[in-house]
């Protein structure tokens, strides 16, 4: 496994992490109009800088919404608190993954540091109409913008024209993320105006993965319609090229800390056949379930037993 470096530098929060509502890192406007609630968060891992950049920015603009109400979130500053250069990877958590523990019964069970401080967020979210969670990879890859199962999420990811890859998943195997919670989650339903996206930026420490994170949040908010348009236009990019999907088919997860893949396969790898073995899980080879498999973020830095280390997927 190749040692990490990260280009881009860690954002000075120091002036916002005290929020304005009570919680430490969580800011909420309301613009006394009607409109949806919407809900940026970022730092959900500790080590994933780029959307806390994005979020300072927004706090430094004095973005506010026209209508309706805007949430801005720093989830894990405790995690953010003890990044290491040296060992970068250890500032995903303190105690267990937080994107992880968005199950009732989880965030009822207030025995890690995640569990206790999604307990702190989760009426935050639970309000939410419309929910953007920013993330960045532990590998080299293109942006991804994970939808989730449900139609409207997926509606949302193509409206928006960026990135130019999206994911639609089921989540994970080992715990329930924050884009799944409640109702994010439920079935279609009419006139329901719930929606969710979580988008991977690129590689945890490439600077470009800000101006993805930027990006986003800049063509969220307009579709949101809780600002005015020219202060989202502003911030986005141009992106010359229709999106397109990739429908996940099955995940791998990891036996031990010793799986390992037959080759370092990078991001949106398409294996051409069918059974074509890409690892070893603890002794069992890992064979590819069907021909044009893409893998999904392939990474072993975080491999250990039930922990997802790739998933595989076929372009709609």
């Amino acid at each position: 496994m190749k040692p990490v470096r990260f280009e881009l530098t860690a954002p000075d929060l120091s002036a916002w992490r005290i929020g304005n509502t009570g919680v430490e890192g969580l800011w909420h406007f309301d613009s006394g109009q009607p409109g949806r609630r919407v809900l940026i968060s970022a730092l959900v891992h500790g080590n994933e800088w780029c959307g806390a950049w994005a979020i300072k920015e927004l706090l430094e603009s004095g973005l506010r919404p026209q209508v309706g109400q805007l949430t801005l979130m720093l989830a894990n500053l405790a995690a953010f608190d003890r990044f290491d250069p040296q060992q970068p990877d250890r500032a995903r958590f303190v105690d267990e993954d937080m994107n992880r523990q968005w199950s009732p019964e989880r965030i009822a069970q207030t025995t890690s540091a995640e569990r206790r401080r999604v307990a702190q967020l989760v009426p935050w979210v639970a309000q939410a109409d419309w929910l953007l969670d920013l993330h960045s990879m532990h590998e080299p890859g293109p942006p991804l913008l994970l939808t989730g199962l449900q139609t409207r999420h997926l509606e949302l990811a193509r409206a928006l024209d960026a990135p130019a890859h999206i994911v639609r998943d089921a989540g994970h195997s080992d715990g329930v993320r924050m884009r799944d919670f409640g109702r994010f989650a439920e079935p279609e339903a009419p006139g329901g105006d719930t929606r969710s996206l979580l988008i991977e930026c690129g590689f945890h420490g490439d600077p470009d993965s800000v101006v993805v994170a930027r990006d986003l949040c800049a063509r969220f908010l307009q579709a949101a319609g809780v600002v005015e348009p020219a202060a989202s236009q502003a911030t986005q990019r141009h992106v010359p090229f229709k999106p397109w999907v990739l429908e996940v088919t099955g995940a791998v997860v990891a036996r031990s800390e010793r799986f390992r893949f037959s080759q370092p396969w990078q991001a949106l790898s398409c294996i051409e056949s069918a059974g074509t073995v890409i690892a070893d899980n603890d002794g069992e080879p890992v064979r590819t379930p069907h021909d044009q498999c893409m893998l999904v973020m392939p990474s072993v830095r975080q491999a250990r037993a039930g922990v997802t280390v790739v998933r595989f997927a076929r372009r709609l």
